[in-house]
């Protein structure tokens, strides 16, 4: 083997490590999303019924009304997404040595007065709304590395048992504090406060494009890392109070696997048996955003049905920012329906979206030389003969 297939080697199996260690993060992290744009997606519901003491605008201050109590879950569960991302990204890779670290980092760097004294120490200013998501990926994988470096060491007998508990943790603490807060936390504040305010004033065409993209992005590999991206990209902003993304990210999402299995109803001609069979599936798959649906189509003829779902789930995103629809809820699919601030608009871009992928998979695609429509066909005249036999 040459050195550069070794490389390759090297280098392959090092992303892929990356991208497992991350999908252990985003898989923790969503019961906490779940649960906090659920329980605030009820206490604004609840707020809005007369007799409650409380209406939408001041949920968070009626102390003790119910809306008050279910916010104060939900606030409680955003809040807490952040850093359960980073510490478990941090024990993906170095396992329990690695879970403080993970966590305390990310939380840490998510508090803005410590990250504006930084600021103010380092010079840099700003760091006000603290790092988000993307200081507790950054952090996460940090402590994870170092940690693992730790267990690594060979240490005299007596130690081993204090390593994973104490002295793991606290060296690992000791080294990354000063880095995380200083040189990581402030910089990565301030681009996170640029990234929450250009977001927050898009507009028109601006909006359009971000939900194209987004789109785009999660119909390309159906589940993969490109989609990945997308979905922790759109789960973060919750954090910030930015719901549209969400729910461009989920309306794309749920497109390719209906798309496609419209395509095959309307036309079998298209599409072997297998497939009508796997299209009975991937309606249910895709109404619960699961994208992963959509795979068998992919699989068979990549070269035009990815393009095909790439145009459908585009274009969903693209309308649903355009009409700024919003959801609180990080999945559920068409269960969550309700927890949108547009139940209606939110369906018809889920329809536009699959529309559009059925009329193009549709259009490009060729007939299949063995099709459901030809087994049908041949059964009913076998049907018809044995009846004439009789």
């Amino acid at each position: 083997m040459s050195a550069r297939d070794t490389t390759e080697r090297v280098l392959r199996s090092h992303v892929t490590s990356v991208k497992e260690d991350l999908m252990t993060g985003v898989s923790h992290m969503i019961p906490f999303v779940t649960i906090g744009g659920i329980f605030l997606a009820l206490a604004y519901a609840v707020a809005s019924l007369p007799g409650t003491g409380a209406n939408v605008e001041n949920v968070f201050d009626a102390t003790g009304s119910a809306g008050w109590f279910l916010a104060q879950v939900g606030s409680a569960g955003l809040t807490i997404m952040v850093p359960i991302l980073g510490a478990y990204i941090a024990y993906a890779i170095a396992d329990r040595p690695g879970l403080a670290p993970g966590f305390l980092l990310s939380y840490l760097i998510q508090q803005g007065e410590i990250l504006q004294a930084a600021g103010e120490v380092t010079g840099l200013g700003g760091g006000e709304a603290g790092a988000g998501y993307l200081g507790a990926l950054v952090a996460g994988f940090l402590a994870g590395y170092v940690a693992r470096w730790f267990k690594q060491r060979n240490v005299p007998s007596v130690l081993e048992p204090m390593m994973p508990v104490l002295i793991i943790p606290v060296a690992t603490m000791a080294i990354l504090v000063p880095v995380v807060i200083f040189v990581l936390g402030v910089p990565v504040a301030i681009a996170n406060a640029a990234l929450t305010s250009t977001l927050e004033g898009m507009q028109g065409g601006q909006a359009v494009l971000v939900g194209a993209i987004l789109g785009a992005m999660m119909a390309f590999d159906m589940g993969g890392p490109v989609n990945k991206v997308a979905y922790v990209f759109s789960v973060g902003l919750i954090s910030e109070q930015i719901y549209a993304p969400m729910a461009a990210v989920m309306i794309a999402g749920m497109t390719p696997p209906l798309g496609l299995a419209l395509s095959n109803f309307i036309a079998p001609q298209k599409y072997t048996a297998e497939m009508y069979e796997n299209a009975k599936s991937a309606v249910p798959l895709g109404l619960s955003f699961i994208t992963e649906g959509a795979i068998p189509y992919a699989a068979a003829d990549p070269l035009r049905v990815i393009p095909s779902a790439i145009a459908g789930s585009a274009v969903a995103g693209a309308a649903s920012m355009a009409l700024g629809v919003a959801v609180r809820a990080p999945h559920g699919g068409v269960f969550v329906i309700p927890l949108s601030n547009s139940p209606l608009l939110f369906l018809a871009c889920i329809a536009l979206g699959a529309l559009v992928t059925a009329v193009v998979a549709t259009a490009i695609k060729p007939d299949f030389e063995t099709t459901v429509a030809d087994i049908q066909q041949s059964t009913e005249q076998l049907e018809g003969t044995t009846q004439t036999s009789d």
